[in-house]
Order: structure tokens, then sequence, then C-alpha cells
């Protein structure tokens, strides 16, 4: 059977440890260009549409959280790809935390960018069924022309804005809106974060006021082998914002993962 979401898979033939990019909402998996860019040619680099969002379809419309996670699941199995890194931005992180949670075996290291674990709060949950609500009244421009200098930094390059605002405009209401719902009854992983057992790189714009400086703090000092980068000039979207610094951090983290893993068995004679 065809995996439903559509994707990005570069260089499936390289031998390093692959590594699984979960964009956040409301954008789609054009939000990793320059990752997807600069990885391919040392390493596999797999990048969904979320159920949802991009070119990924909107029916079934997810209704528990865990389903991205079962359909990250899916994809990869009918990839034949055992073992990956998985790196998620602000809702890709919850997403990633969730593929922890359901499938940790799999997992060889974790990417937590702009994101953290605590389930939402009474108030959250009305104000993201709220905007559910409206997204799905209005469409998705007014939203994005509110939030955009929040998810950059007022002073992201102009090409940066359009890139984003493009993302959120072009995401359709009835996705978007399903996965505000699903994702305002989300589980909370703090629990879980004590207890994951493979490296984790932790990001976070310096700017960032959706999920600032401070959640991530707490996020690097709950997981027991982390690194911690926080990126100045930028703000929700250190992997646009600043590709270069986001990049770096995330190569150097790539080795370490990759230097912890077996060599392959020598061939039979």
């Amino acid at each position: 059977m065809a995996p439903f979401l559509a994707y990005e898979d570069k260089d499936p033939d390289t031998h390093r440890v692959p590594l699984v990019l979960v964009h956040g909402h409301p954008f789609d998996r054009t939000m990793w260009a320059p990752q997807l860019e600069r990885f391919p040619g040392t390493r596999r680099v797999i990048a969904p549409d979320l159920r949802g969002y991009g070119a990924s379809p909107t029916a079934p419309a997810v209704t528990d959280f865990s389903a991205f996670a079962r359909d990250i699941e899916a994809l990869l199995d009918e990839l034949e790809v055992e073992s990956f890194v998985l790196a998620g931005l602000s809702m890709g992180g919850q997403i990633v935390m969730d593929c922890y949670r359901l499938f940790p075996e799999r997992v060889r290291g974790l990417v937590l960018a702009d994101t953290f674990p605590a389930a939402e709060t009474p108030e959250g949950v009305r104000t993201r069924d709220a905007m559910a609500d409206r997204l799905l009244a209005e469409g998705m421009r007014g939203y994005a022309d509110e939030v955009l200098e929040r998810m950059v930094a007022p002073y992201a390059s102009a090409e940066v804005k359009a890139h984003v605002h493009g993302m959120m405009t072009a995401t359709a209401p009835e996705g978007a809106a399903a996965a505000l719902r699903a994702r305002a009854r989300r589980p909370d992983y703090t629990a879980l974060l004590p207890r994951v057992s493979v490296p984790a790189l932790v990001v976070v714009g310096a700017d960032d006021t959706f999920t600032p400086v401070s959640d991530a703090l707490a996020l690097h000092a709950a997981l027991p082998d982390a690194e911690l980068h926080i990126i100045d000039g930028s703000a929700h979207m250190p992997n646009l914002e600043r590709p270069e610094v986001f990049d770096a951090a995330l190569e150097e983290f790539l080795a370490r993962v990759d230097a912890r893993q077996p060599s392959p068995a020598p061939p039979r004679l």
C-alpha cells in the first residue's frame, strides 16, 4: 500500500542514520527547505507533509494527536526505514515526542526546536478551539497576517517572511482546524523526558515569544543527554531565519549520533 502522506525522500542509498523532519503548524515540508538542501549527500533525509497540511490529504481528519505519529510510523515502514533521528519544530516537536512515546526503540536521536512538552491548559484548549472555529469561518489569511512577525522575527528577511506567509495561507483551513483541536487534547510529555535514552538536541530562537528560551531551558534540564543551542537573531523558526547556525548545530549533533551506532557486521565469506 502506498503511503498517503506526501513527502520528500532524498538520498535513500546513503548509510548514515536517516534524518526525519517534522514540520510545525500551519506549515508544510518546505519549512525545511534549507535542511533539505544541506543534508542530502551525507545521509537520507525524509520530510513528510503532515495529514491536513501541504500536499497530504485533509481527510480523514486527524482527531487524536497520536495519529500524526502513527502516520509517520506508517510512512517509515513503507520506506523500510527501521531507525532514524527525528527532528521537529513547534507542533512538530510535540509530534516527535509522541513518536518517542509510541515507538522509542526505533529512534536514535531527538531534535526538539522551539517546542514544549506540557499538556494544554484549560484556557489553552478554549483558545485553540476558538482559533479552529475562526479558521474554518474566515480562512487562513487574517491569521497569517497577524502572527507572521511572531513566527519569524520582525527583522527577518523579506524572502523568509514571504515563504512563511505563503505556507500559512496555502494551508487548508480544515486541516489546520482539525490539528488545532487534536493538539489541544494532546498528552503531557513531561514525565516521558527523563526516560529518553537517546541523545537530544534542544534548539530555540533567542527572540521566540511562542516558546521562549525559558521553555527550552526546562526541556534541556529534563532530558538526560541533551545539548542546548540558543540561536540569536531568530524567533520561532530559527531553521529558516538562521539556517547556517541551525544547520551547524544539527550537523554536529548528527555526527554524535552516527558515532554511537554499532559498526555493520562484516560480510560472510
